[in-house]
């Protein structure tokens, strides 16, 4: 499911005002003779080729559930999303400067919590990249609480460090804690996982949805969960 990749990419392939990090994932899953920016219906595809639709995703999944919803009855379509797991920040006058925020593969409920049961359908596949960025920042008065009056105005790929592909939703129990007790909740899950509360919250919310966590109880800890599948 991970293969660990160390890659550089310049963008060349034509944009539509795209950002730097969309414009560079794309021109990674790029082959000769695909077609880019290609309207279907009333939307607009990031790559087509026989047989597959390529959609590059940077913002929120919620974003593009109608479009999913639209084409997946009729087309294989790789969903690409990025996580940054590394940022260095660039602002004027000033040398870059990596960032103490991390995430990880797990940050994909975060987006998975919108469509939690995006993965269950046969002919999407989702591959989660994680990357190191570049984050271009500009001042802006305007920007909101806790960032300093910074705004960030494009992302830059440095490197790619892993991929992880999730073919069927059952992949994504590959991400839970190993020594999970039959009845657990999500502070078990916490404390048996590299992640924190919230996340495990997030894992619950999208597994229960797809019918792989039942609720069993609940006390003072919190609900009560056991496996299902």
């Amino acid at each position: 499911m991970t293969s660990p990749e160390a890659t550089a990419v310049e963008p060349h392939i034509g944009t539509l005002n795209e950002g730097s990090l969309h414009a560079a994932l794309k021109q990674m899953y790029s082959e000769p003779g695909d077609e880019f920016e290609v309207p279907l219906g009333r939307f607009v595809i990031d790559i087509k080729r026989p047989g597959l639709l390529v959609e590059i995703q940077t913002g929120s999944f919620g974003a593009m559930g109608k479009k999913l919803d639209h084409l997946l009855p009729d087309h294989q379509i790789l969903l690409v999303y990025p996580i940054a797991v590394e940022s260095y920040l660039v602002r004027p006058n000033a040398k870059p400067k990596k960032s103490p925020k991390k995430s990880s593969v797990y940050g994909l409920f975060s987006e998975l919590v919108s469509i939690p049961t995006l993965l269950d359908h046969p002919n999407l596949t989702l591959d989660v990249v994680l990357v190191s960025v570049e984050k271009t920042q500009v001042e802006d008065p305007k920007a909101r609480r806790g960032r300093g009056g910074w705004r960030t105005s494009d992302r830059v790929l440095r490197e790619v460090k892993e991929r992880h592909r999730f073919e069927t939703a059952h992949d994504l129990l590959a991400l839970l804690p190993d020594g999970l007790p039959p009845v657990f909740t999500t502070a078990d899950m916490t404390e048996a996982g590299p992640f924190k509360r919230d996340v495990a919250q997030q894992m619950a919310y999208c597994f229960r949805a797809l019918d792989f966590f039942e609720e069993v109880g609940r006390t003072k800890a919190g609900y009560n969960y056991r496996l299902t599948v």
